[in-house]
């Protein structure tokens, strides 16, 4: 392919700001090569052209890049211990009135779905999420709050029945009352400033996909953005190498605590 690939990543940084480096090579080179195959571009230099011409093209590109897969409740028994034994603790150890960070966002299930479980403990008007992600295509359509039938298929039917609207037979919309407790806003893990003294940090199923060196950084800055004794929720094929040289301790599975 023309055009070197520390090239590309180099135009991508000037045009976004997104730091290709600190994603796993192997993989995001297959996911962008896919993409130029797919527009029928032969170079990285004629692909940087369109995507500085081509908004649906950029757009695209954003969206394609950052791997946006979520699902509302993903792999329920880790909800299921949230419920049951997370939040309890939170709650006895920081009060009713939670600080929580959904990193990663995506579309909004994780955030949304958050909201859900945290009213089986208080009203909605006490609950406030915050919610951040690279990418505000998908922002858009989290704040939008549309979702199909396969985002659903973890979601409790007490909660599909309470807050989604059916649009048609394969689209549902969350209610304005579980949209309000959730502020939607773009943030980069690698760069941007991190929200301060939170109660627990939710970032699930994203940090696979960088290198060690940026994972690293990521969990010391989540342990930096924690309170004492609050907690860090990953992903299912997560764990943290050396928690505890960055400052965690286990709490359970996939949770950690700060220490």
């Amino acid at each position: 392919m023309l055009g070197t690939y520390e090239a590309f990543k180099q135009s991508i940084y000037d045009m976004t700001k997104i730091d290709l480096n600190s994603y796993k090579e192997r993989q995001m080179k297959r996911r962008i090569e896919a993409l130029i195959t797919k527009h029928n571009i032969n170079s990285y230099l004629d692909y940087v052209n369109k995507l500085k011409t081509d908004k649906s093209a950029y757009d695209e590109f954003i969206n394609y890049i950052t791997i946006n897969v979520s699902e509302f409740f993903r792999n329920p028994e880790q909800w299921a211990l949230l419920e049951k034994e997370v939040i309890p603790y939170l709650m006895d150890r920081f009060s009713k009135d939670l600080k929580i960070w959904s990193a990663a966002c995506s579309t909004g299930d994780e955030p949304y779905s958050l909201v859900m479980l945290l009213s089986k403990f208080v009203p909605l008007n006490k609950i406030k999420i915050i919610a951040t992600d690279i990418d505000k295509q998908v922002m858009d359509k989290a704040k939008a709050g549309f979702y199909n039938e396969k985002s659903l298929k973890g979601l409790p039917d007490d909660f599909l029945k309470k807050y989604f609207a059916k649009i048609n037979d394969k689209t549902y919309q969350i209610s304005d009352s579980v949209k309000s407790c959730v502020e939607f806003k773009q943030h980069d893990l690698l760069k941007d400033t991190y929200p301060t003294n939170c109660d627990l940090i939710v970032c699930r199923n994203v940090l696979i996909y960088f290198t060690d060196e940026a994972k690293n950084k990521i969990y010391s800055d989540f342990n930096k953005a924690l309170k004492k004794d609050a907690l860090l929720f990953v992903g299912s094929t997560e764990q943290i190498i050396q928690a505890q040289q960055i400052g965690f301790s286990n709490f359970k599975s996939f949770f950690y605590k700060k220490a």
